[in-house]
């Protein structure tokens, strides 16, 4: 699916923290928030992330999902799907994305989902939510997908996430 004319990239991401966000088993990513969302910012193609309180140091972690704390979202906008992997899988993110599983539960589910929004548009996070549910129901569709719909994706096939077995 190629992007509509006058249309950016949404993405949500979901993640379930192994601990709470002033616990040392996850200072390290939590130390690390404002350094990689302070890069997405600058990168070429960011467009608009929902913001947290603006305290350093948390990012977005009390937009917590469903009550919970631990449960945190990344909710981003971007120019296209080349912006969006450039930045995932091109800059230091990549190292921290390869670590996840050493501050995040596997959560056994689809966590993340895009779509597309009309340019100056900017995404809630129920709306977000609204999304990844639907694509958990219904699979990819134009209303929302994951990178393989996308035939302009190329990275992700290389950098993905290995599947999980149960045991």
């Amino acid at each position: 699916m190629k992007r509509p004319a006058g249309y950016h990239l949404a993405e949500l991401n979901v993640g379930r923290l192994a601990a709470p966000t002033d616990d040392p088993r996850v200072a390290e990513f939590m130390e690390n928030l404002d350094r990689i969302n302070g890069l997405g910012k600058r990168m070429p193609g960011f467009v608009w992330m929902m913001e947290g309180s603006g305290e350093p140091g948390t990012g977005n972690t009390e937009n917590a999902i469903d009550g919970d704390p631990l449960y945190v979202s990344n909710l981003t906008v971007w120019e296209s799907v080349e912006t969006l992997e450039k930045f995932v899988w091109g800059t230091v993110h990549k190292q921290f994305y390869a670590r996840r599983q050493e501050w995040f539960e596997v959560l056994g589910e689809m966590h993340f989902v895009m779509w597309w929004v009309p340019e100056g548009y900017e995404p809630t996070l129920e709306e977000a939510l609204a999304r990844l549910e639907h694509l958990k129901t219904h699979g990819d569709s134009d209303h929302a997908f994951g990178w393989s719909y996308l035939n302009e994706a190329s990275q992700w096939r290389d950098n993905r996430c290995a599947p999980v077995v149960a045991e």
